[in-house]
């Protein structure tokens, strides 16, 4: 007999504000620890250093996961123009400088090289697998090794401040695998400068908001209390890019057990991906099919 894992069976959604110098599996483990949730992971890696929004899946919402993850995201970074570090922002060794500064009008005109479909190679401190082996630990062992390129979505790339002349402060929109350090990487690279990342924020990704997200401090304040569990969201809102088609009583038993289900849909067209509900509550997400729902995920949720 598997044993049975220890917790409550808590699911939902919490949104957090994570801190610098902090890890995201660090923020996954604080909360199942405040929540004394059974189940807990993240819908997308941030560094360390890196702050802002972290969403934190719960119970049955860690099987949503991958729609936020897949979904687009917004960050706010600091360049430091200048200079080229090892690592690409400001815990690495410098490698390379330059006395010479773009101008903003310069440095708006090379943004548009990065938006759009883009191949990008990420850092070699990354957590990118190398023959078996993540690339940051072969090069914490000053091992030589190439990094292939990835494809990467870039919607959206704007300077929105140039506080003096060596930094330059940048907005990107951006779809799943993205690295800001490769591109504060190659963009010093392309207006012959350098340059890496001295600070990076999160602001949303996909329905979710930092600034609807709760900070480490009220976490632990609010820990083993209801009163954190108000803060939860509902396992739904990782769904909302999706259509949603109704399934009658009838349906939820059938749609649980892995079978095709009756659904009730408008505005989805045959094999569209969609989310059936009843009673406002997830039962399963699968491909809509003449009538019926078949299902890839399925969820063990109260519905009524």
């Amino acid at each position: 007999m598997a044993r049975r894992r220890k917790g409550r069976d808590v699911s939902g959604w919490l949104i957090v504000d994570k801190p610098a110098g902090m890890t995201s599996t660090a923020v996954v483990n604080k909360v199942k620890w405040a929540l004394q949730a059974r189940k807990a992971g993240h819908a997308g890696t941030l560094d360390p250093d890196a702050t802002g929004l972290l969403a934190i899946a719960l119970g049955e919402a860690t099987k949503t996961v991958p729609y936020i993850t897949d979904a687009l995201k917004a960050y706010v970074f600091t360049v430091r123009l200048g200079q080229a570090t090892n690592t690409d922002d400001a815990e690495g060794e410098v490698t390379a400088a330059s006395d010479s500064r773009p101008t903003d009008a310069e440095i708006k005109d090379a943004l548009g090289a990065f938006v759009g479909d883009i191949m990008q190679v990420p850092p070699q401190y990354s957590a990118v697998k190398i023959d078996g082996e993540r690339a940051y630990k072969l090069a914490r062992e000053g091992e030589t090794f190439e990094v292939a390129a990835r494809p990467l979505w870039v919607e959206e790339l704007l300077l929105v401040d140039r506080p003096d002349p060596d930094t330059a402060v940048l907005e990107m929109v951006c779809g799943k695998g993205g690295y800001v350090r490769a591109i504060a990487r190659d963009l010093g690279e392309m207006l012959g400068c350098h340059g890496h990342v001295t600070a990076l924020r999160r602001t949303w990704s996909g329905p979710f908001e930092a600034e609807d997200a709760i900070g480490i401090d009220t976490i632990d304040a609010l820990a083993h209390t209801p009163d954190l569990d108000a803060h939860l969201r509902p396992l739904e809102d990782g769904l909302v890019d999706l259509p949603m088609v109704t399934v009658p009583p009838e349906g939820v038993a059938r749609l649980r057990n892995g079978n095709p289900g009756m659904v009730i849909a408008t505005d989805v067209e045959y094999g569209d991906e969609c989310w059936a509900a009843m009673g406002g509550r997830a039962v399963a997400v699968g491909r809509y099919k003449a009538g019926t729902l078949h299902p890839s995920r399925v969820f063990n949720l109260s519905v009524s």
